[in-house]
């Protein structure tokens, strides 16, 4: 028998602190950063309050959550667009390699799709985390000539 598919749905302002919790667990594993919880917390039910800064999808498996991505907005003018960036991407460790970021993505892909004016996907990883490169390029996704810079803070 094939395990469950994860469902996936929109995320709601009392998924916050589950999500912040993923966010926080996503910055260790991945840059070895310790978030200021207080912040994240607030940054993530900003982003629930007003879908214009942009949209949590959850996966659940068996009624518990295990994963989730989001997506921010960029306008591109030279596509006349929208490009849809994926970030905080986790899935729980005991819930990898079971088609959940997989479900994320494609859920992500078909509301893009079906949305009319979203012309692209993008998402930044960590340089070397090797792992999650793969598992997008195994998706579709193809490595760009742009670099991320930032000024941080301000």
């Amino acid at each position: 028998m094939e395990p469950p598919s994860p469902i996936i749905r929109p995320g709601r302002p009392d998924d916050a602190a589950l999500i912040a919790d993923m966010n926080a667990r996503m910055a260790e594993e991945t840059e070895h950063k310790t978030l200021d919880q207080a912040v994240l917390l607030a940054g993530v039910r900003a982003v629930l309050a007003d879908p214009s800064r942009g949209r949590y999808f959850i996966a659940e498996l068996d009624g518990a959550m295990v994963g989730q991505t989001a997506i921010t907005l960029e306008l591109s003018d030279w596509r006349n667009g929208w490009l849809w960036w994926l970030s905080s991407v986790y899935v729980h460790r005991e819930a990898r390699r079971r088609g959940v970021f997989r479900a994320l993505y494609e859920h992500v892909l078909a509301e893009a799709r079906a949305a009319g004016d979203v012309v692209g996907l993008r998402l930044y990883v960590e340089r070397d985390n090797q792992v999650a490169q793969n598992a997008y390029l195994k998706l579709g996704m193809e490595r760009t000539a742009y670099q991320v810079l930032e000024r941080y803070p301000l």
